[in-house]
């Protein structure tokens, strides 16, 4: 599993201002609100108006107490919560309670504004429990997105975040085991998904991304042109068109491999013990339930097998 990193103490352990990462995140910022109000600001060495109000939010933090605490996230270093935030210009800063942003502003502040912040996030104190399950939730939309996508990558490391505080949760096993059948990467995959709690292993999700690395260990890496051109020359051939439509859900054309598959499926529907029909049932749930490929798909089949 992608490996969990955490903040740096700025000024020794137990800080109240640390240094923080993305991959820290859920642990320094939404998990640490929830209780007690966690100041986080976006910065660069590059940021002259960052180096000014570093200090003074840091003074106003200490000022406190430990009734607020403080991480600074490098952006040239962690993009991905600034992204994820909607950061378009530093210093960017939130305050965070209760595992979510209650507050925030961007740009160079005078000392009472600075002081009315803190002030505010105070009066916040460290509660909602609620928070940190929207947060959760709301990281878990955004690395689903990502996924559909393509950027599995970045929705990879929000997934091992989650997974760092929250081990068992089903969604971000899934979706990292997703993450690692899309690059390619079946062994683990399969490790990811095999930690999903034994009384979940029947859940849609589970089964969609099982059937998805089932899938992919299958689907042909041959030439799809020359298969085309093959499919072309021997239309009827069951084997061609199969090898066909495999390769193209190698490489991602799903489209056009359920295409093929209700063509096998309709000149020979029980060639090679209902090939075509037990990859188009995998095909559809790889791709879920909802997706229009597979509503589409579906309805097609049903119409071929009661026509």
């Amino acid at each position: 599993m992608l490996e969990l990193g955490g903040a740096t103490p700025a000024n020794g352990a137990g800080d109240v201002v640390i240094d923080g990462t993305d991959a820290g995140f859920m642990t320094d910022v939404i998990e640490a609100s929830q209780a007690t109000p966690v100041v986080v600001q976006f910065t660069a060495p590059w940021c002259g108006p960052c180096r000014t109000l570093g200090p003074q939010l840091e003074a106003a933090v200490r000022k406190t107490g430990g009734k607020v605490r403080m991480v600074r996230i490098n952006i040239d270093e962690n993009p991905q919560i600034a992204g994820q935030l909607q950061v378009q210009s530093i210093p960017a800063v939130f305050g965070f309670s209760g595992g979510q942003p209650v507050d925030g502003f961007m740009g160079a502040q005078s000392p009472s504004q600075i002081d009315a912040f803190m002030q505010k996030l105070e009066q916040a104190g460290g509660g909602g429990g609620g928070g940190r399950d929207e947060q959760i939730t709301a990281m878990l939309d955004a690395a689903d997105q990502a996924v559909s996508e393509g950027a599995t990558g970045e929705a990879a490391q929000v997934y091992a975040q989650i997974l760092g505080v929250m081990p068992d949760n089903l969604r971000a096993l899934t979706g990292l085991s997703r993450c690692y059948a899309a690059s390619g990467d079946m062994e683990r995959a399969r490790e990811t998904l095999a930690m999903v709690p034994e009384d979940k292993t029947d859940d849609p999700l589970v089964a969609q991304v099982r059937s998805m690395i089932d899938l992919s260990e299958t689907a042909g890496d041959g030439d799809a042109a020359a298969l085309a051109q093959a499919v072309e020359a021997n239309p009827t051939d069951p084997q061609v068109r199969l090898d066909f439509a495999m390769a193209l859900i190698g490489s991602g054309q799903n489209e056009q491999a359920i295409d093929h598959l209700l063509t096998l499926f309709q000149q020979d529907r029980e060639w090679n013990q209902g090939a075509a029909r037990e990859n188009l049932f995998k095909l559809f749930e790889a791709l879920g339930p909802t997706d229009p490929l597979t509503l589409k798909g579906r309805r097609r089949l049903s119409s071929l097998m009661f026509a």
